[in-house]
């Protein structure tokens, strides 16, 4: 499928903002290997072909294992690859991300995430998630895809 619409042309003025949500988020203290993460695994749940690949090819960039990367959909069983803490900001991510079907985030979900992050650092996390929710709604809505490089043309042909 093409592009329905190029939104950075027709509105370069929102993606500048929402793109000074990314610049802030880069110098918040924030891992961006766990920042990474937790784009990777949003994108997962909202389908966002053209963020899953942007954010693991950032990931392997950065020296991240396939292994993890295989295996951030099933991280709850994935015992002794993710840590604690990488792991309550994906439970986080994943509530805040399926919030309009759950219409609520369970309070053992936060608990476990307060409990590995300051005050400052859930804010940032947190904006950190409705970030990329706003980055796949645009890519998804616009159906914007991943440029497929030669292997991947290639073996889909």
């Amino acid at each position: 499928m093409s592009a329905r619409l190029d939104y950075a042309a027709v509105a370069p003025g929102a993606i500048k903002a929402q793109y000074g949500v990314h610049v802030y988020l880069e110098g918040c203290g924030l891992s961006m290997t766990l920042q990474e993460l937790i784009f990777l695994r949003v994108s997962q749940i909202n389908g966002c072909a053209y963020c899953l690949d942007m954010h693991a090819k950032a990931l392997r960039k950065d020296g991240e294992g396939q292994q993890r990367l295989d295996a951030v959909a099933g991280w709850r069983e994935a015992h002794g690859l993710f840590s604690a803490r990488e792991r309550a900001a994906l439970a986080w991510a994943e509530a805040l991300t399926l919030v309009a079907d759950t219409r609520q985030v369970a309070d053992s979900i936060y608990d476990e995430v307060k409990a590995q992050f300051s005050d400052r650092e859930l804010v940032d996390l947190t904006l950190a998630i409705c970030s990329i929710n706003s980055w796949n709604r645009l890519a998804v809505g616009f159906a914007r895809g991943p440029e497929p490089d030669e292997q991947s043309r290639k073996a889909a042909a």
